[in-house]
């Protein structure tokens, strides 16, 4: 694909997450309350995340209508450009729900099934994070870069549980193994974030079952072209499976944990 397009991609990408992130977070009401659940009763949806998807859509239907669409609250739609967007509107609903500053608009665009922008906005961070394949990851105008090579020892990690008892068990008795053999772990609340403190040196790896398209898309692009590897179990992708990025030394030591204890099933 073109540079040009590439180019005009990213701004229609940045746009659409800095008009989202104000709207989320001069928007929110003291008295905000959950719409709806997804997965289970504490896996939420507020008005906000319904709202921000709105305003998104509308953006993206106005300057590409031809593209295609998918999105965490329900839109969905094949487009006959060959790009199509992944958003997610607000990625750490139950932190926003609580106040906590950990939240972010994920917005990635994809051009036959590649991920070639993707913008991360983290308003209450005043961030917004942004890669394009083959340019760079960058934290506004600094070019961003994954933290240098350490022993798996010296490790920060991060990783989330999902909101289905079941699974969140099976992820507890996996950090159980992890947590001795490494440094320490994070566990922040929004998927997209995490990504992008892989990318700007903040954790030396993340790892997470259960994520799904607009969870990834934008955070993984960013993680790999600050340095980092990605992928799910050995010699697959990132996937729902199990997504893991890091630097390349903690990447290749903590895959085959991770593979091993079983992280990539319930």
């Amino acid at each position: 694909m073109s540079e040009d397009l590439k180019a005009e991609l990213l701004d229609v990408a940045l746009e659409a997450a800095r008009q989202a992130g104000a709207l989320l977070r001069d928007g929110r009401p003291a008295d905000l309350a959950v719409a709806a659940t997804k997965s289970s009763p504490i896996d939420v949806v507020t008005e906000m995340d319904i709202a921000a998807e709105k305003l998104i859509t509308g953006i993206l239907a106005e300057r590409r209508p031809e593209d295609g669409l998918l999105g965490e609250e329900g839109a969905d739609s094949p487009g006959t450009s060959g790009v199509r967007w992944v958003v997610d509107p607000l990625d750490g609903t139950v932190n926003y729900l609580y106040g906590l500053p950990s939240w972010g608009v994920s917005i990635a665009a994809e051009y036959r099934g590649e991920t070639v922008v993707g913008v991360v906005a983290a308003p209450m961070r005043r961030e917004t994070y942004h890669a394009v394949l083959g340019g760079g990851a960058w934290l506004g105008t600094a070019r961003l870069a994954c933290r240098a090579a350490a022993p798996l020892d010296q490790a920060l990690v991060g990783t989330g549980f999902a909101y289905v008892q079941a699974r969140r068990a099976r992820q507890a008795d996996v950090a159980q193994r992890i947590i001795p053999l490494v440094r320490d772990i994070r566990r922040g609340g929004s998927a997209a974030l995490d990504l992008c403190d892989v990318a700007a040196g903040r954790l030396d790896a993340f790892y997470e079952r259960g994520l799904n398209p607009w969870d990834l898309a934008a955070g993984e692009l960013i993680a790999r072209e600050a340095g980092a590897l990605t992928g799910g179990r050995p010699g697959l992708p990132a996937s729902g499976e199990l997504a893991l990025a890091g630097t390349p030394a903690v990447f290749a030591s903590l895959q085959p944990l991770l593979d091993e204890a079983g992280a990539w099933h319930d």
